[in-house]
C-alpha cells in the first residue's frame, strides 16, 4: 500500500512514497524545488520532449506512476522516480541547487537503507517527531502501538488478496465506521481537520478503540482466511463491530461520547495544547 510521506529540501516539501523497499519521489515536486517554476507540471512535460529530441532519451521510462496525495487531500497517479532515476533527471535541469540537492537525496536514500537493515531506527525517528511536536509519552506509546497493529493488519490484507490502494482505503473506512459510528471524513469534520492525519489528532480513547477494531479484524482474517476484497470487507466490518460494541458499552457506562472534538496540537510555549 502506497502512503504519501513528506521530505523537505531547504524548506520546500517533496512528496515521497515507499515502493519495493525504496523511496520514490514526486518528479514534479523535484522540478519545482530545483527550477522555481510556477508551473512545474508544464516544465516537466516540455523537459521530456526536449530531452527526447536532443538526446533521444525518454525520461518517462525511468518513472513509475504511483498514487500520491495532492493538496486537495485526494490521491492521484503521479510521475515518481527512485533515487537513481531522480539523479538522471537532475542532469537535464540547469540549476545551482543541483549539487546540494544530490547530496540531500543521497542522504535520504541512505537513511532508508539504514531503516531496512535496522527497523528500530525508523521507530525511533517517529517517536522523536511526536516528542518534538509536544505529545506526551503516554500518547506516543499508544500511537506507536497503533502503527504496529495497523502494519500487521495491512500485511494480512496483502496475504489475502487485497492489492489496490483504493481497496485498503475502503477497508480502513469500513472498520472505522463500524468502530465509531461515523466515517473517517465525518470524524475529521468533528475535529475541524482538513488535510491533517486523523489519528495524530485522536485522544487516548479514540486511539484505543481504533486499535481494537483493527486488531479484531486481523484476528478474524487470520482465523477465517478470506480471499479478495469482497470477503475481506465483510471481515473488516465484523472487526470494527467488535470495537463498536465496546465503544457503545463504554459510552453507556460513562455517559460520554468517545468521538470527540478534542484535538492534539503542536507545542505552544513549551506546553502541549489539547482543545
Amino acid at each position: 500500500m502506497e502512503e504519501t510521506k513528506l521530505a523537505f529540501f531547504k524548506g520546500k516539501q517533496i512528496r515521497k512514497t515507499l515502493f519495493q523497499n525504496e523511496w520514490w519521489f514526486s518528479v514534479v515536486d523535484v522540478v519545482e524545488v530545483l527550477t522555481g517554476s510556477v508551473d512545474p507540471k508544464d516544465y516537466w512535460y516540455r523537459m521530456k520532449i526536449r530531452v527526447n529530441n536532443e538526446e533521444k532519451i525518454k525520461l518517462s521510462t525511468i518513472c513509475r506512476q504511483l498514487k500520491l496525495e495532492s493538496s486537495d487531500g485526494k490521491k492521484y497517479e503521479t510521475d515518481c522516480a527512485n533515487t537513481e532515476g531522480i539523479f538522471r533527471i537532475i542532469q537535464s535541469i540547469p540549476s545551482p541547487k543541483a549539487e546540494p540537492f544530490k547530496r540531500w537525496l543521497a542522504k535520504v536514500g541512505y537513511e532508508r537503507v539504514q531503516e531496512i537493515e535496522n527497523p528500530e531506527l525508523a521507530t525511533k525517528r517517529t517517536r522523536m517527531i511526536y516528542k518534538l511536536k509536544g505529545y506526551p509519552d503516554s500518547w506516543i506509546e499508544k500511537r506507536m502501538r497503533g502503527i504496529e497493529i495497523r502494519e500487521t493488519l495491512t500485511d494480512e490484507w496483502q496475504k489475502h488478496g487485497v492489492k489496490e490502494q483504493k481497496e485498503y482505503e475502503i477497508l480502513t473506512a469500513e472498520i472505522a465506521n463500524a468502530t465509531f459510528g461515523v466515517t473517517p471524513g465525518q470524524h475529521k469534520k468533528i475535529k475541524g481537520l482538513k488535510r491533517e492525519n486523523l489519528r495524530d489528532h485522536m485522544n487516548d480513547l479514540e486511539l484505543i478503540f481504533s486499535m481494537l477494531g483493527e486488531a479484531a479484524t486481523t484476528e478474524i482474517t487470520k482465523v477465517e482466511n478470506p480471499t479478495g476484497f469482497v470477503e475481506n470487507k465483510k471481515a473488516a466490518k465484523r472487526g470494527g463491530n467488535v470495537a463498536g460494541i465496546a465503544r457503545n458499552q463504554m459510552e453507556k457506562e460513562t455517559g460520554k461520547k468517545i468521538v470527540s472534538k478534542e484535538n492534539y496540537l503542536p507545542v505552544i510555549k513549551g506546553k502541549k495544547k489539547l482543545v
